[in-house]
């Protein structure tokens, strides 16, 4: 039990930390870089989806 709320503590404190300094260190999206990003990220997810389908049923 006590090794549970260690890692517990663990990923909540690295999870706050994560937030802050993306708060304080990110920069604003760039809506060119996220169009081609966007242009990628639909097939590769359908890729990924049917691949996950092939793995269930095979």
């Amino acid at each position: 039990m006590n090794n549970l709320l260690m890692l517990l503590l663990f990923v909540f404190g690295s999870v706050a930390l994560m937030v802050f300094l993306g708060e304080r260190y990110a920069r604003p999206a760039d809506p060119e870089r996220m169009a081609r990003m966007r242009r990628w990220l639909v097939p590769l997810v359908g890729v990924m989806l049917l691949l996950s389908l092939l793995d269930f049923y095979l």
